[in-house]
């Protein structure tokens, strides 16, 4: 796999638009804190480095990964939100469990997209270890957080375009 060979958050090759009209929610999972923590920091560095400002920056933790998709729902119907990011991590074990978490947390966040007709960013880390999580997580191969907040920005702004 090339991923072992660089940063996956490195974005020098691509224009990102500003964030500065938007408004953004963070849902953070608190299971595997130490690693959703080091995503949330990522994405809101990121949302700011790129205009955000730190009012239009909302955040909202969760229990687990598995509550990602109900809270996004949550906000879509109950907020103007331009976009909601939402950060996991779930980590393989012995049982089956990480299968059905994985699963249905990807398809939950692409259905209520769809629904809503709004970016909602999966930065979930599904990974076989702990380390791979570290490293994703800030680590060797840059932080996860920060990739879906430029997925966020660059969403919303397509998505403004064509409404425009």
């Amino acid at each position: 796999m090339a991923t072992h060979l660089k940063n996956l958050s490195d974005f020098s090759g691509t224009t990102i638009p500003s964030a500065a009209p938007y408004t953004f929610g963070i849902v953070v999972a608190e299971w595997n804190a130490e690693i959703t923590n080091a995503l949330y920091q990522g994405a809101y560095k990121s949302l700011i480095a790129n205009g955000a400002l730190p009012e239009n920056i909302h955040s909202y933790p969760v229990p687990g990964s598995f509550e990602l998709t109900s809270a996004a729902d949550i906000l879509l119907k109950n907020t103007n939100l331009d976009a909601v990011i939402c950060l996991g991590c779930v980590i393989q074990g012995e049982t089956r469990h990480f299968d059905f978490i994985c699963n249905a947390v990807a398809n939950g966040l692409s259905n209520v997209a769809i629904k809503y007709s709004k970016p909602v960013i999966f930065g979930v880390l599904t990974t076989d270890n702990q380390q791979q999580a570290i490293d994703r997580a800030g680590g060797k191969h840059g932080n996860k957080g920060d990739e879906a907040a430029i997925t966020a920005i660059k969403m919303v702004s397509f998505g403004k375009t064509l409404s425009t």
